[in-house]
């Protein structure tokens, strides 16, 4: 198999043909990465009968140009495609492929260029969608770890440090506390002018909205304890191709490689065989048409058909303690702790179910509703849904959050979405509903002055007050258990 590197329109291309003399079918994969990252992966495409090629995006790495995130994909993709079909070991037929910001990068190509580079099929892995998709919640609530982290160890610079936040947070761990978070790139030391524009208000959507007018196949991955993962879904679900595939898992953002608590050995699908396999079916246009795939139930060796999804369960909920709490984000909730602290004023109100009496199988998305009261004319609140295992440990289900802007002291009706849930849980298990007015480092803290959480300089606590009687836990629940499903077959069916 010959490794080839090239320059395409520019763009730093390595490229790697199977053996024979072709033509072949091409995969095309275009990441800010690091196109070397990739080499093993082209070698096993390659070698299942692909030309596989990888290529720095515009200002990263060995590319030339300025680095401008989400603003250039569809018209360098679309350049290389067409290149790509030019040569003589392309038999024309092209899939982009991509996880992440890679993904972002194959969505783009398949919906925003022009029909003459559009791809044939697209397999997009945890996607990023696009800047604010990935800044804030749909609510508005800014996403400040990962975006600080990403931010640091990518934004405005041609190469990447995958440490550059742990390594600030060693130096000073209060890095995030301090105001106003859009001086941040001055505390890390680094020149980021990108990072204040992130924030910037952004059309969200475009990407899913355009899913609708898609004209090709598409096999979309995720997992349920990533933070895309109902941009996943989502996309899944609005693709108007003529075929759509799911494959969700009880994984992080790193997909097999970063397993969650809840996975089980038959959860370690092997992804590049698959998606060889998708591909070939693909372009030769055999798969069915319609939405299919899998979804594995977290805490079970199972996997369910995707799209299904249970009925509306609405498990009792009894206060424990904090239908008056204060919403300080001089002392928030803490998003990587999941311990109740209980030597002080309560931070958030805090409800539990009793032990479940028999297993609950939870398919679907899951919602909060409420009635409660802040003092502030601007408010977040956040629900996190803890599981307390019959063993008493705890583990996080999911977490959701809106942004209000209610006249102070006047009861508000709230629903907060829990995103989608796929899982087992074992009979004694008990759920821990938390209602807080902040989420972090995970989510940037609400001034509640009305003031910009990114360039706010002043900081006041909130009052908050839940109507216990009001609280009301949706989960979709399967009557029965779901038929055992082969998640290969559902893919390539």
């Amino acid at each position: 198999m010959t490794l080839l590197s090239v320059a395409v329109e520019g763009l730093a291309t390595d490229v790697r043909l199977p053996d024979g003399d072709g033509p072949f079918p091409a995969v095309l994969i275009r990441t800010p990465y690091d196109r070397r990252q990739h080499h093993a992966e082209l070698h096993g495409w390659a070698r299942r009968g692909f030309a596989a090629l990888v290529q720095d995006v515009r200002g990263r790495h060995a590319s030339p140009g300025q680095w401008r995130p989400y603003e250039n994909e569809a018209a360098d993709g679309a350049a290389t495609a067409r290149w790509i079909r030019r040569q003589r070991w392309s038999d024309g037929r092209l899939v982009a492929v991509g996880a992440s910001y890679a993904a972002h990068c194959a969505l783009a190509l398949a919906l925003d260029a022009p029909e003459d580079a559009r791809p044939d099929a697209v397999i997009a892995a945890v996607p990023a969608l696009g800047t604010a998709e990935t800044a804030r919640e749909p609510s508005g609530v800014e996403r400040l770890a990962a975006r600080a982290g990403w931010w640091a160890a990518h934004g405005d610079r041609r190469d990447s440090d995958e440490e550059a936040l742990a390594k600030a947070l060693a130096a000073d761990p209060g890095l995030l506390t301090h105001l106003p978070l859009s001086d941040l790139p001055a505390r890390l030391g680094r020149n980021l002018p990108s990072w204040t524009g992130l924030w910037r208000p952004r059309e969200r959507d475009r990407l899913r909205a355009r899913a609708a007018h898609a004209g090709m196949p598409l096999l979309a991955v995720g997992g349920h304890h990533d933070h895309f993962a109902e941009d996943t879904v989502t996309l899944w679900r609005r693709w108007g191709g003529p075929s759509a595939r799911l494959l969700m898992g009880p994984w992080g953002h790193g997909l097999v490689a970063e397993p969650g608590p809840d996975a089980e050995p038959p959860h370690r699908v092997n992804l590049g065989e698959l998606y060889a396999c998708w591909a070939r079916l693909a372009l030769a246009g055999e798969l069915g048409h319609g939405r299919g795939g899998a979804v594995a139930l977290g805490g079970s060796p199972l996997w369910a058909p995707a799209g299904l999804e249970g009925e509306p369960y609405r498990p009792h909920v009894r206060l424990l303690h904090g239908s008056s709490f204060t919403a300080d984000p001089e002392r928030p909730m803490l998003s990587g702790e999941l311990a109740v602290p209980t030597e002080r004023t309560p931070d958030r109100c805090l409800l539990v179910t009793p032990p479940l009496p028999r297993p609950l199988d939870v398919v679907g998305p899951a919602e909060v509703r409420l009635r409660a009261t802040a003092d502030t004319p601007c408010a977040d609140w956040f629900a996190r849904l803890v599981a307390i295992t019959p063993d008493g440990v705890a583990e996080r289900l999911a977490v959701g959050a809106v942004r209000r802007a209610d006249p102070p002291a006047r009861a508000a009706e709230l629903a907060v979405g829990l995103g989608p849930l796929a899982r087992r849980l074992p009979a004694g298990t008990r759920l821990r509903l938390e209602i807080a007015g902040h989420h972090f480092p995970a989510h940037a803290r609400n001034p509640h002055t009305g003031d910009d959480p990114v360039t706010a300089t002043r900081l006041l606590a909130s009052r908050r007050e839940v109507d216990p009687g009001r609280v009301a836990l949706r989960l979709p629940a399967l009557r029965t258990r779901p038929t055992p499903t082969d998640p290969e077959q559902e893919i390539l069916r």
